[in-house]
C-alpha cells in the first residue's frame, strides 16, 4: 500500500469548524464541554456483543465494514465528541506476521516471546499493506462521520514490547524490566523495531484522514522517571516527530503515569491523558502551562448509583477548571482508563448529557 504524503493529506484534510473536541485540542474555548471514552467502541454494548459472536476479535479489526459500524456504534448510542477508530495495538503486529492472538478475558498473548537479540532481529518489519483494511475503515467512516471527527491511534513502543517480552498480559512487567536493566542496548533495538510499528499503523491512519491521534502506552506506568526517561521516551518523541507533519493534534495517554506526567510532555504530544489516581490540577501542573487535558473520571464509578456518579462527574469537571486557571490549554472529558465490560450504557450517557450541560470552563 502506497501512504500518501503527508503535505497532500495535511492539504486536503477536512475541516471541522464547530467540533467541540477539535476545539479543546487546539487550546480554543470549544462550543460545549467536548467527552469521548476509551473503550466507548465495544464490549459494553449489547449492539456490539450481538456482532462480535463468534467472531475472531482481530480478524474482526481487518473487516472494514464491522470496523466501521462497530465504530459508529457508540456515537449513535451516546452522542460522544469524538469516534475512536475500532482497533487493537497489536494489530501492526498481526499483519506483518507474529504470531499474535487475542485470548477472549485474557488479552493479547504472543506465540514465541522476544527475550534475546537474535530474537529481536527476527521479528518481520512493518507491512504497510497488511493494514489497507485499516485504511478502507478509516476512509469509510469519515464519509459517515459527518462533522464528528474520528480518533487513530496506536501503541506506544514500551507497551508492545511489555506484551512480546512477556508473552502476554502482565501485572508486574518483571520480565520486561529484567532485560531492560540487564541488556539496555537489546532492550533499545527492541523499541526501535517496535517504533517502526507504530508509526506505520499511525500513518495508514492518518493518510486515510483521521482527525486526531492518540498514543497509548498503558503499561509505562511501571517504570520509574528515571528509567521512563532513559529507556522509553526518546522512542515516543520519535513516534511523535514522524507523524508530526501531518499536522494532527496528538494525544499520550498511560495508566499510574502521575509520577511521569511531566515527561510525558515532552514527547511531542500537546494533549496529555490523566489516568484518575492524578487530580487535574496536579496533571496541569507536572506538564506545565500550554499543555491540554484529557481524563479523568474512574470507570468504576459507572457503576455507582446515578447520585454519586453525577456528583464525580462534576468534581472532575470543577478539577478540570481549575486546571484551565493554572495554564491548562483546555481539557476533554474522558474516563481515567477504559471502559469496563459490565458498564451499563445509559450510564455513559447520562455522563455525556451531564458533562454536554454544565457550562464551559474559562
Amino acid at each position: 500500500m502506497s501512504v500518501v504524503p503527508a503535505e497532500s493529506t495535511a492539504a486536503s484534510r477536512r475541516q471541522l469548524l464547530d467540533s467541540p473536541f477539535l476545539a479543546a485540542l487546539a487550546g480554543k474555548r470549544p462550543s460545549r464541554r467536548p467527552v469521548w471514552f476509551m473503550r466507548q467502541a465495544g464490549r459494553s454494548l449489547p449492539e456490539y456483543r450481538a456482532l462480535r459472536a463468534g467472531r475472531d476479535m482481530l480478524e474482526t479489526c481487518l473487516d472494514p465494514e464491522l470496523v466501521c459500524e462497530i465504530t459508529l456504534q457508540p456515537v449513535r448510542r451516546h452522542s460522544v465528541d469524538a469516534a475512536i477508530l475500532f482497533s487493537d495495538i497489536v494489530v501492526p503486529l498481526k499483519t506483518s506476521g507474529v504470531g499474535v492472538v487475542i485470548k477472549p478475558g485474557v488479552g493479547p498473548v504472543i506465540d514465541a516471546p522476544v527475550r534475546t537479540r537474535a530474537d529481536i532481529d527476527a521479528l518481520p518489519s512493518p507491512s504497510p499493506e497488511g493494514l489497507e483494511p485499516v485504511g478502507e475503515a478509516v476512509g469509510s467512516l469519515i464519509a459517515e462521520l459527518g462533522q464528528t471527527p474520528l480518533i487513530g491511534f496506536a501503541g506506544a513502543p514500551f507497551t508492545l514490547a511489555s506484551y512480546l517480552v512477556e508473552g502476554g498480559p502482565s501485572k508486574h512487567h518483571a520480565t520486561t524490566k529484567a532485560l531492560m536493566a540487564a541488556e539496555p542496548e537489546t532492550f533499545a533495538a527492541l523499541l526501535e523495531k517496535l517504533a517502526d510499528f507504530t508509526i506505520s499503523f499511525l500513518k495508514v491512519q492518518l493518510a486515510a484522514g483521521v482527525d486526531a491521534v492518540q498514543v497509548f502506552d498503558s503499561w509505562v506506568g511501571a517504570l520509574t522517571l528515571a528509567d521512563y526517561r532513559r529507556h522509553v521516551l526518546p522512542h515516543t518523541q520519535r513516534v511523535f516527530a514522524e507523524i508530526s507533519e501531518f499536522g494532527v493534534p496528538g494525544i499520550h495517554f498511560g495508566v499510574n503515569t502521575g509520577h511521569l506526567l511531566g515527561a510525558m510532555a515532552e514527547s511531542g504530544a500537546r494533549v496529555i491523558g490523566a489516568d484518575w489516581r492524578t487530580p487535574l490540577t496536579e496533571a496541569a501542573k507536572a506538564v506545565g502551562p500550554g499543555f491540554g487535558l484529557q481524563g479523568n473520571l474512574d470507570p468504576a464509578l459507572l457503576l455507582a448509583p446515578r447520585p454519586a456518579l453525577e456528583a464525580e462527574t462534576r468534581r472532575v469537571l470543577a478539577e478540570a477548571d481549575a486546571a484551565l486557571a493554572l495554564g491548562a490549554s483546555g481539557h476533554v472529558f474522558n474516563l481515567g482508563h477504559g471502559v469496563l465490560p459490565e458498564t451499563d450504557p445509559g450510564a455513559l450517557t447520562a455522563v455525556v448529557d451531564l458533562v454536554h450541560n454544565q457550562p464551559v470552563g474559562e
